[in-house]
């Protein structure tokens, strides 16, 4: 199978190996990621100072980026703890808090890989579901760092981040209408090549 994937991003870049086309991937989500989080974090601050309620795109990245590669989607939930943290203004203890509760995101592999990500892909109800799976760990992960670290009113993780699983939602379910966006890159790009054969096979 990786070979497939290889020949098939070959056939769009003959100097672009399968390795080379998951990392530039990987990059371009991060900075995705880095980008709008900061904006986002920062608008929060200075426009909505008062407002008890957070918005965060750390969800709906991670699990486009899980769905596309699967575990090196941990990058991404590392990263945007940190950059949640950093942008904030947040602790020592709070950065430790949102970088290893984000992991927990990590979890939802194990639906991904029972159900088929193909399955989940092609069921908008089961898309959208994968994506809030993917926040609502990201928030108990939270919860359960700042636990154990001693910190009180850890329910404020899930309470204060409602708005994010209505916009990790929708840009899920956006996602998922985009060609290859909301896909295992594996099968996508065996598609498009077996897609390209057919065309020439004409």
């Amino acid at each position: 199978m990786r070979q497939s994937g290889e020949r098939s991003v070959k056939s769009l870049n003959r100097h672009l190996t399968f390795r080379q086309y998951r990392g530039i991937d990987l990059t371009l989500f991060a900075v995705i990621l880095c980008v709008t989080e900061t904006l986002i974090v920062n608008a929060a601050r200075f426009w909505f100072p008062d407002q008890l309620y957070t918005v965060s795109a750390v969800g709906a990245v991670t699990a486009i980026v899980l769905m596309r590669w699967g575990g090196f989607a941990a990058i991404h939930a590392l990263l945007g703890g940190l950059v949640f943290s950093l942008v904030s203004g947040g602790t020592a203890a709070q950065t430790l808090v949102y970088c290893a509760g984000n992991l927990f995101a990590m979890l939802a592999l194990i639906p991904r890989r029972l159900l088929g990500a193909e399955r989940i892909r092609r069921d908008a109800f089961l898309s959208v579901g994968f994506g809030l799976l993917t926040l609502l760990l990201m928030q108990l992960g939270r919860a359960l760092a700042a636990l154990a670290m001693g910190a009180a009113g850890v329910l404020a993780f899930f309470t204060t981040d409602t708005l994010s699983l209505l916009f990790t939602g929708v840009i899920v379910w956006i996602a998922r209408r985009l060609d290859g966006i909301f896909e295992d890159q594996k099968h996508y790009l065996l598609r498009v090549n077996q897609a390209e054969e057919g065309k020439g096979g004409h």
